[in-house]
């Protein structure tokens, strides 16, 4: 059965992108695999889990409603918060007209540097 190994997200300008991405996950640059090898390829600190995410430069804009795109999820911090947090690294917040009136677990709509749209899942302190 295949897994997945990693997921190339479409930018233009792949070190801001890189660095965005590093930042919000806290993930670590692939060193290069040969002498010319500049991708910026991110990849889960060793022994954590995740998948390789792959800076792809295009010229393509971002989609306004992506057929694939990242859910985050928050994890034990308030969902405003890294929300927040998310925003201060040059995340954009979505207007979003497609949220459900009652959802299983609160989510926000949220664009990378770059346009890409990402969701946010987790919980909001009361």
């Amino acid at each position: 059965m295949a897994t997945v190994k990693q997921v190339s997200l479409g930018v233009v300008d792949d070190v801001r992108a890189g660095e965005f991405w590093r930042q919000a996950l806290g993930y670590v640059r692939r060193p290069p695999r040969y002498e010319g090898d500049d991708w910026i390829v991110l990849e889960p600190p060793q022994g954590v889990p995740g998948v390789a995410i792959a800076m792809d430069v295009s010229e393509s804009p971002a989609e306004e409603f992506p057929r694939i795109h990242f859910d985050l999820d928050a994890g034990a911090r308030d969902l405003d918060e890294e929300v927040g947090r998310l925003m201060a690294l040059g995340a954009q917040r979505v207007d979003w007209q497609h949220y459900p009136e009652d959802p299983a677990r609160p989510y926000v709509v949220l664009a990378d540097p770059e346009g890409n749209r990402f969701c946010v899942e987790g919980e909001r302190a009361d």
